[in-house]
């Protein structure tokens, strides 16, 4: 009898063999629930494009790098807290495994109090040091100045959306982002159409619907729905447990911070070389990649508790399986993503704007920084695999190449050459580098599972921790 079982647990979802079924149980959750959180960032964008215009798009762009911060920390908690839940389950030890969330959640809230305090005691000197000039200061500053009141609840969401997935569950992260979601849409358009509030109205809708999200996955553990329980003694944290979600956490929000360093210093260089309606471009077509990059992510977590439990116990040609059918239908959507936006990118910008001058620089845009679009899917699969398995030098180095290895050369080299294409064009070029550097390190890895999956004894993986309690009666 196994410790779940004697512990009055049911058989964990994960534990199965029907690897294309599982994929496709966590995946459809999981896509919902990511669409529903992009549209956190796109929804505002929409109604700031139509009623209040180019510069207030500019003024969001200019504040989201410090979104995308505040969304690293939610994912390092949450993706290293979950690649430790989900081996741990692997491996039944769900003591450890409950004290691992316990120790996201609490480093989740000290993380974000620090990002708060830090932010809101200078905002104009960020807002500078970010790109803004002074036409765009006052849209970005009344934006900003509300985000960061609410960054604890953004950060949250992130985090728990992710912790819950790991032990097989992607029903409850779907249905609170979209709660979320669906709010933020109503009250953007109170705010911002029938109140009038601007920048103001879009950062607050944002605000009160991750509140209202992060009452909702409280609400889940609180009531004890949940495989593992979130204990009061768990959220003591122990340095241990901490030092390993931070191990593998630390590559998701590294990628994210670089992307944060690489997006102020593209705004600064689009001033340079374009102007205040360049940056308003990137801003916009930085929500649609956030879409286009969906498929990946979206794949890449299904696979993510799937590919942890199985590699905690062992089982080497389910982990082999699940890679595969992962990076073929990630592949196939990217593709599909490549026509749509590339060959018809208006479509969707007019979603955003109406304004002549801004569609036609960002549809120029688009034409290349989409070029390498079919790429994208095999890109994020593979990055995941190694946070999912617990390779930390394998994730922190392909999290930190995009932007900081690769984008940041680029788009700092190519301008000098071609001017605002040069910009543009350093993103397609350090997709590609990114995806060579990811396959390089991935084929010595899934060589070892298939060896490992030859053998004919596979015992669960060992963490060097105490084996869990037995049960007896």
């Amino acid at each position: 009898m196994t410790h779940s079982m004697m512990d009055g647990r049911n058989r964990n979802v994960l534990d199965d063999d029907r690897i294309g079924g599982l994929m496709l149980k966590l995946t459809l959750p999981a896509f919902l629930g990511m669409f529903v959180m992009t549209l956190y960032n796109v929804v505002d964008t929409i109604f700031i494009g139509q009623y209040v215009g180019p510069l207030g798009i500019a003024g969001l762009s200019i504040v989201f790098p410090l979104q995308m911060f505040s969304m690293g920390i939610g994912q390092m908690m949450g993706m290293g807290g979950a690649s430790l839940i989900s081996r741990l389950i692997g491996a039944n030890n769900i003591p450890r495994a409950e004290h691992a969330l316990g120790n996201a959640f609490s480093g989740t809230i000290i993380l974000s109090a620090i990002v708060m305090i830090v932010g809101l005691s200078n905002v104009d000197f960020w807002l500078r040091l970010m790109g803004a000039s002074d036409t765009i200061l006052p849209f970005a500053r009344d934006y900003m100045r509300i985000i960061l009141f609410g960054m604890f609840f953004m950060t949250f969401s992130m985090s728990m959306n992710t912790l819950i997935r790991a032990e097989g569950n992607a029903r409850v992260p779907m249905i609170g982002m979209i709660i979320g979601a669906g709010l933020n849409i109503v009250l953007d358009a109170v705010f911002i159409i029938l109140l009038d509030m601007g920048v103001q109205g879009a950062a607050l809708a944002t605000v009160i619907a991750q509140f209202v999200s992060t009452l909702y996955f409280l609400s889940y553990h609180l009531t004890k729905k949940s495989f593992l329980r979130l204990l009061p003694k768990n959220l003591i944290i122990q340095w241990g447990i901490m030092r390993d979600i931070l191990a593998i956490g630390v590559s998701a929000l590294s990628m994210i911070v670089a992307g944060s360093i690489a997006s102020v210093f593209v705004n600064r260089l689009l001033v340079s070389y374009g102007g205040d309606i360049h940056i308003a471009a990137f801003g916009v077509l930085h929500r649609i990649m956030m879409f286009a990059l969906m498929p990946g992510m979206v794949i890449g977590q299904g696979l993510q508790p799937i590919l942890g439990f199985n590699y905690g116990a062992k089982r080497f040609d389910r982990t082999l399986r699940a890679i595969r059918i992962a990076v073929t239908y990630a592949s196939a959507i990217s593709c599909i993503a490549f026509v749509a936006l590339y060959f018809s990118p208006e479509t969707f910008l007019r979603i955003f704007t109406t304004d002549t001058e801004l569609i036609n620089v960002s549809v120029y845009a688009a034409k290349r920084v989409f070029l390498v679009m079919p790429l994208i899917g095999l890109m994020m699969v593979g990055q995941l695999i190694f946070q999912a398995i617990g390779k930390v030098i394998q994730a922190i180095t392909t999290s930190l190449a995009r932007s900081a290895l690769f984008l940041l050369p680029t788009v700092l080299i190519f301008p000098q050459f071609w001017g605002i294409d040069g910009v543009w064009l350093a993103f397609p070029v350090t997709d590609v580098l990114t995806l060579f550097l990811t396959v390089g390190l991935l084929i010595p890895i899934l060589l070892d599972f298939s060896r490992k999956s030859k053998s004919p004894t596979q015992e669960p993986e060992k963490f060097n921790l105490p084996p869990p309690p037995v049960r007896l009666g």
